[in-house]
């Protein structure tokens, strides 16, 4: 019963978000979602995917730095805030995010660290962020990527070690988040 409450919100918070995106002229950052199926519960992310070219001009730009700037909080990714899911709490070390829906944002640093910013408020388009709102704030795992990626990719995996890998992809850099199901 409790399974299927929980998989009957999922689908319910995402159709929130989808249909009116399906029912919107085509956009320059494309919206997609990613998920899977972590030991039984499943973690799921709906985000806009903008691209390393600019859409005006077609030249390249910088983006750690440059289009998503040092020491100023970024939406991860364009358009709507992009959104978490998860039928069960999920533990990143000593924190836990309880089962529910959550805004990501990214807190990049000029030395190449960032934090994932887990939000309780939902729903709002872009950079309304509010600070008040943040229910943790964790450290990413920066790594370098051999081939650039041109469109910023979020993807959530099973982690070999165990529990989840929650990765964000953009021109030569990968940032991750390792977690694991709490039941």
């Amino acid at each position: 019963m409790r399974k299927s409450v929980s998989l009957l919100l999922l689908a319910a918070v995402i159709a929130l978000i989808t249909v009116p995106l399906m029912a919107q002229p085509k956009r320059v950052s494309p919206a997609d979602i990613t998920g899977a199926v972590i030991d039984g519960s499943r973690v799921t992310v709906v985000y806009s995917r903008p691209f390393s070219k600019s859409p005006k001009t077609g030249e390249v730009r910088k983006i750690w730095g440059g289009l998503v700037p040092f020491g100023k909080v970024w939406r991860t990714g364009a358009n709507e805030a992009t959104l978490l899911v998860t039928q069960q709490p999920i533990a990143v070390g000593e924190a836990v995010i309880p089962a529910g829906a959550y805004t990501l944002f990214t807190l990049p640093a000029e030395d190449g660290s960032a934090k994932l910013i887990v939000n309780k408020q939902i729903g709002q388009w872009g950079m309304q962020y509010d600070e008040k709102q943040d229910l943790v704030r964790l450290d990413l795992k920066k790594d370098s990527l051999e081939t650039a990626v041109e469109q910023f990719t979020m993807a959530v995996e099973k982690n070999p070690a165990g529990g989840g890998l929650l990765k964000m992809m953009w021109e030569n850099t990968q940032y991750s988040l390792a977690f694991t199901i709490r039941k």
